[in-house]
């Protein structure tokens, strides 16, 4: 496996690879994460991971001097998974200094949701994903579902500017108790992390609702902020939700009726972290 730290040796390892299937991460890596490895493993010949804590996408009061940076143990994994070359540069690698300010913004898809609760977020996401994508140049790039959000604006942001690049979404992976994987879940004690088990669990019982005929989504929505606020006996554990919605999963507008494909997504801090989740329903 090559492991490289600039631009110029990752594009001259690049072209020695054939077709190539990207995995852009943030490291601290995870069994997610290994699962869009081998999603990349089996469309392409060759396999790049990018590893870069990409300063941003992150708002002024959030984590990144704290965000995880185990970046042994994270080339051993990838090593593990077949990677071939893994891109790991410093900041002022990608952001070097004098180049121009960039705005990537796709505003009807990055204002809701996400984008709501964490203006500029997406256009870090933008930013930097155009920036690897080029600098990659793969055939195929892979993100996970879980950050339902980001997949969509991805794929729309390569879609308008017409990046000859093929994007696959790969399934949310869980943990053993039904909490979707997360570099963020380190952070939860066990009260915290017994807690945030509501979230899966309120989407789970709103899935159950729409296989058995009910469509409005206000009602859905009201079954997973029930499920949410009800503390069980871990009322000591703080949760606030951020927003409970049900979405378009092109436009991720607010839908009123399940009549085909629908997301469900759940934003909420167990404590003092943020997790993400969401389900997709409707389908035949």
């Amino acid at each position: 496996m090559i492991v490289t730290h600039t631009i110029a040796e990752t594009r001259t390892a690049r072209a020695q690879l054939g077709k190539v299937a990207f995995v852009p991460t943030m490291g601290a890596l995870h069994a997610g994460h290994l699962s869009l490895m081998q999603l990349a493993k089996e469309t392409a010949e060759n396999v790049v991971a990018s590893i870069f804590v990409n300063p941003t996408q992150f708002g002024p009061k959030e984590d990144l001097t704290k965000y995880p940076r185990p970046i042994e143990l994270d080339l051993e994994r990838c090593r593990a998974a077949g990677v071939d070359l893994v891109f790991n540069p410093a900041p002022e690698e990608i952001y070097r200094p004098g180049l121009a300010k960039v705005n990537l913004d796709l505003p009807e898809l990055t204002t809701v949701l996400e984008g709501k609760h964490r203006p500029g977020h997406f256009n870090g996401v933008c930013q930097v994903v155009a920036k690897l994508l080029n600098i990659v140049q793969p055939q195929y790039a892979v993100f996970g579902q879980k950050d339902f959000q980001q997949l969509r604006i991805i794929w729309s942001m390569v879609e308008t500017l017409d990046f000859p690049i093929e994007i696959l979404p790969g399934p949310t992976v869980r943990e053993a108790d039904g909490l979707a994987m997360s570099s963020r879940n380190q952070y939860l004690s066990p009260d915290e992390r017994q807690r945030a088990l509501s979230i899966p669990r309120a989407l789970k019982l709103a899935g159950e609702q729409v296989r058995q005929g009910i469509k409005q989504t206000n009602r859905l929505i009201a079954t997973m902020q029930n499920t949410l606020l009800d503390p069980g006996d871990l009322g000591r554990v703080p949760m606030s939700i951020d927003y409970v919605a049900a979405v378009d999963p092109v436009t991720l507008r607010p839908i009123e009726l399940v009549q085909g494909l629908t997301v469900l997504a759940i934003a909420a801090r167990v404590g003092t972290t943020r997790l993400i989740d969401n389900l997709i329903v409707g389908g035949v």
